[in-house]
């Protein structure tokens, strides 16, 4: 059975290798966005000349950007070449941020950059997820995972790119006050997107700027443009550029190329792996179509909404984690080293890395309900020990490095276990990608200030109850999941005049009629 499953998946991979690297290539240049502006922030504020409190609305226009396009990314999925074409504008957009922020000498104007490539970071995102799921359905597991390694490759990638070009001193020339350790103590606090508290702190905005990280913009714009080229040469393959092709190209329309190796036996079962695919996303409440008859099930929505805050919580617990885990680890009662402290952000991340890496064979192995009851767990029961051993700075390295590994692949797997669900509608995609975004950002604020007002000490206390509450909505969705399950199994089957079209519809090309054994095509077209 598993040689089975391996083989199947290999045969899909190679039917879809193209546009599979292509959405693992564009998660690149997501991760290289994610973690470039933290460490330049102090060098854009000379370049801005502008105070620590203006430069940090930068953060937020990219924040919130992201979060509408992760919105309205669903829009461009319909389509093989409006998601190509989205795909290919929105990485297009990053080099060219990149490029043009060393020329963005005023506030405003670096403000509306960072939003124009938030923008482009959650079209990405909701596409790419998207699009992959609809890709391999119950298989899109092991291939999300993959995705998400990107991410965080991109993510670590991105500050080692900057790191030689950033400045040791203040930047702005007549600032003596300012020396190499404040100053790392100052951007390891804002290299997480900490905002808060800096009110105290005064750089000097008048003087002449000196600075190198120009360099590093412009070696991240280069080095993300293979990115774009690679998705117009794929628009190419695919003759997306020809004119008179179908516009209405759904992505799945090739994947059935994968089943010409497997024989009758494997056809019937992906046959039913991908139903409803074609009529899926006839609308923007499409997938909320149950037959031919409009069914809006409480089960569906109690489906999507419990998913939603799974992900609310646990990519909450990655902001406000990364977000400040160097300001508890300064204070009181860690009192790190600044230096020292600085490497839990770094480590926080290369467990993520590792931890989706480390998924991807277990994807194979387990399923993702499986996968998730453990992430969550190892979570929930990491953050305790934190509290319980709060004394310990050898633990609090540790403890990171299992967060990190634990929390690594509850998104990718609750995307496929809602999708599966769901049987692969898409809308689900799209509301697990928005609600991430929210929970990054909404819990990253609330953290800062329960800290501000509580001490150090609600920062682990925070996390401990976003983990809770993320494993209650799961336990909640797992019921849920069982209602919608013995819902669906009531609802009455297609009859076999549907079957007969669903089946013309996939099969139109002729790839799949001509794998088909002569006796066995009569037999499953007989009512």
């Amino acid at each position: 059975m598993k040689q089975l499953l391996n083989e199947r998946i290999s045969a899909l991979f190679r039917s879809n290798w193209q546009q599979t690297l292509t959405y693992w290539s564009v998660f690149f240049s997501f991760g290289l966005c994610v973690a470039f502006l933290g460490p330049t922030i102090l060098d854009l504020r000379c370049q801005t000349l502008s105070t620590l409190q203006e430069i940090t609305l930068v953060f937020f226009s990219q924040q919130f950007l992201l979060f509408i396009g992760s919105t309205i990314g669903g829009f461009f999925s319909k389509t093989l070449v409006s998601s190509l074409s989205a795909l290919a504008v929105s990485s297009l957009t990053i080099s060219v941020v990149f490029a043009i922020i060393p020329l963005c000498h005023k506030l405003l104007v670096l403000a509306f950059a960072m939003a124009v490539s938030g923008l482009a970071m959650g079209i990405i995102d909701t596409i790419s997820n998207l699009q992959l799921v609809k890709i391999y359905q119950k298989d899109s597991t092991v291939f999300l995972q993959a995705l998400h390694f990107f991410v965080g490759l991109g993510a670590l990638v991105s500050p080692l790119i900057a790191d030689p070009f950033l400045s040791e001193t203040s930047c702005v020339i007549g600032n003596s006050s300012t020396n190499a350790t404040s100053l790392r103590h100052l951007r390891n606090k804002l290299a997480g997107r900490h905002v808060h508290n800096v009110s105290s702190v005064h750089l000097h905005t008048d003087g002449e700027v000196v600075t190198n990280v120009s360099y590093a913009f412009w070696i991240m714009a280069v080095a993300n443009l293979p990115v774009p080229i690679t998705i117009l040469i794929l628009m190419y393959r695919e003759r997306l550029f020809v004119c008179g092709s179908d516009p209405s190209r759904r992505l799945l329309d090739g994947d059935v190329l994968a089943m010409k190796t497997w024989g009758a036996t494997g056809l019937t079962e992906d046959a039913g792996h991908q139903k409803d695919t074609s009529r899926s996303h006839k609308g923007l409440f499409g997938c909320c179509l149950f037959g031919n008859t409009h069914s809006f099930p409480l089960s569906f929505f109690g489906i999507h909404i419990l998913g939603g805050l799974v992900l609310f919580f646990s990519d909450g617990i990655v902001g406000s984690y990364t977000g400040f885990v160097y300001t508890y680890a300064v204070e009181p009662p860690m009192n790190l080293p600044h230096k020292t402290a600085g490497y839990l952000s770094c480590v926080f991340w290369a467990a993520i890395t590792a931890g989706r890496l480390s998924a991807i064979p277990l994807s194979y192995r387990f399923k993702p309900v499986r996968l998730l009851i453990v992430s969550q767990v190892g979570v929930i029961v990491t953050l305790l020990l934190l509290l319980i051993v709060s004394n310990s700075s050898v633990f609090l390295f540790i403890g990171t490095c299992c967060l990190g590994l634990f929390i690594s692949s509850i998104f990718p797997c609750m995307l496929a276990f809602t999708e599966d669900i769901l049987e692969y509608k898409g809308c689900a995609t799209t509301v697990m990608v928005t609600s991430a975004g929210m929970g990054e950002m909404l819990l990253q604020v609330l953290v800062g200030l329960v800290m501000h007002n509580q001490g150090s000490f609600s920062f682990l206390l925070c996390g401990m109850i976003f983990g809770c509450l993320g494993f209650a909505a799961f336990i909640l969705l797992f019921f849920v999941q069982q209602s919608h399950k013995k819902l669906m199994e009531a609802l009455p089957g297609d009859s076999p005049a549907e079957r007969l079209e669903e089946n013309g519809i996939k099969t139109c090309s002729g790839a799949v009629l001509n794998s088909w054994d002569t006796s066995e095509q009569k037999t499953s077209l007989d009512p």
